[in-house]
């Protein structure tokens, strides 16, 4: 039997609403395409839909009970509902409650990127250590992160959260919210640039989650970053004495000591707070061997056992999206494909870049990278475009096939012998890219979500012979 997250008493006291009826619920959803038998449904209303036109839906989805501002029609005046003046507030309210109950250890993950490898690290290092929750996916916004706490169940002893935004004092209210334990800040770079003046603007959005520790709790900041000192700076302001830097910078307090990236992950070799530690992990390049002494400091931040976390990350994979890689089988061989279509910005593209570059290549094959669109770059968008040409040529990519309007700067400077195509979209580019891959190929496919680069995947994916058993690709919505 699952268990019990809320009753119908618990919610009202928590939304501050009224209970007309009873009823106990073992999950909680906003969506009914996804609502699962006992969830609590909250009816949220945004600009373009209304979640209390799909309430009757919900109901007869299993949904156990409601929390919703008004009754609809067509629904019975003694269903379970909770009634709310706002159900946006009542979800924050909600989570919040989840939070006030729970005597768990709570980390907290944000940074330009990295930050879902990160949590997923995190989680799967904690989850042998204690009775472990993280945020699923990226739900790491204004109602993402306390859908996720709402979704907590009271047991938990260790809370993972990842927080994101596009604007400043979007994460303020969110890390006051979860009120970590320790708090991770996995870089700054210029991501999201559109609606900020400068990067250091960025920095100090992102440092907003320090705002939210408890008293006692851990800064874990990059130390190889160049607004460190500005992160630490609000640190120190804000009356944080456990400060962490991590990276490969020679005052790091977890720092890299050495990286070898090979084909199924990293094997590096790092000082955690003055002891030498060996360590394994199943996500490719020296970004994520970086990502991974973050989640060291915060496994020691909480009390748990760093030795056996560093032994566990060899555990954390590639999720898709996110630098998963496979081998996709043709009539005469195979290669490889990795699928980083979830999201991108110039830092990590270059990151990409550098796996791609690292990985050997078998006899007759080629480095191939197939790229769209950097997006939310404002004004900065076509120079930072152009400003990927040395790193690409570096990295020694053999073709380059791009998509979307801004990738057409990058194009136009490409020496002709790696030009592979132009396109305008994902969809012209999809046949076209996949026709130029053999055997022994290496193809990463990057761009930003907005630029639809899965359709790209999904074509490729469908190269395999043995396309018809292979499950498809799912994508979301992502916010840095």
């Amino acid at each position: 039997m699952s268990e019990i997250l809320w009753t119908a008493a618990e919610v009202a006291a928590a939304v501050k609403g009224q209970a007309l009826a009873d009823f106990s619920a073992t999950g909680v959803s906003i969506d009914t395409r996804k609502i699962a038998k006992g969830d609590l449904f909250v009816a949220l209303q945004g600009p373009n839909f209304d979640g209390h036109n799909y309430i009757a839906a919900a109901l007869k989805a299993g949904a156990a009970g409601v929390i919703a501002h008004r009754l609809p029609d067509d629904v019975a005046k003694d269903a379970p509902f909770v009634l709310a003046q706002d159900t946006l507030q009542a979800l924050r309210d909600l989570g919040a409650a989840a939070r006030n109950r729970s005597q768990a250890k709570f980390v907290a993950v944000t940074g330009s990127v990295g930050k879902t490898s990160t949590k997923e690290a995190l989680k799967t290092v904690l989850s042998t250590q204690g009775k472990t929750f993280a945020s699923e996916g990226n739900l790491n916004n204004h109602w993402g992160a306390p859908l996720s706490l709402a979704r907590m169940p009271r047991d938990t002893e260790i809370g993972i959260f990842e927080l994101g935004m596009n604007h400043a004092d979007e994460i303020r209210p969110l890390a006051k919210m979860v009120r970590p334990h320790a708090a991770i800040i996995t870089t700054v770079e210029a991501v999201h640039i559109e609606f900020f003046d400068s990067v250091a603007g960025i920095a100090d959005a992102k440092a907003e989650i320090m705002e939210g520790l408890e008293p006692g709790g851990t800064a874990i900041l990059p130390r190889d970053n160049e607004h460190f000192a500005r992160l630490a700076a609000r640190a120190k302001v804000l009356g944080i004495q456990h400060i962490v830097g991590f990276g490969a910078d020679a005052l790091s307090d977890v720092r890299l000591i050495s990286c070898v990236t090979k084909p199924d992950g990293n094997e590096a070799v790092a000082d955690v707070f003055g002891a030498r530690i060996e360590f394994a992990t199943g996500l490719a390049g020296r970004h994520q061997a970086i990502n991974a002494l973050s989640v060291l400091a915060a496994v020691q931040a909480i009390g748990c056992d760093v030795a056996q976390a560093a032994r566990d990350l060899s555990a954390a994979k590639a999720l898709k999206g996110r630098g998963y890689r496979e081998t996709i089988t043709l009539a005469n061989g195979g290669f490889t494909l990795i699928d980083e279509s979830y999201n991108a910005s110039p830092a990590a593209m270059r990151a990409a870049f550098a796996v791609l570059s690292g990985l050997p290549i078998a006899d007759a094959g080629r480095r191939i990278a197939i790229l769209g669109d950097m997006r939310e770059l404002g004004k900065e968008g076509p120079a930072l475009h152009r400003g990927l040409k040395d790193d690409l040529i570096a990295a020694g990519i053999d073709a380059a096939y791009l998509v979307g309007p801004l990738m057409a700067e990058l194009f136009a400077l490409l020496p002709e012998e790696i030009r592979g195509a132009h396109t305008p979209d994902s969809v012209a580019m999809a046949s076209m890219a996949s026709k130029g891959i053999r055997a022994n190929d290496i193809v990463l496919v990057k761009g930003s979500l907005g630029t639809r680069m899965a359709p790209i995947v999904e074509a490729i994916r469908d190269m395999d012979i043995n396309a018809a058993a292979r499950p498809k690709a799912a994508n979301g919505n992502s916010r840095g």
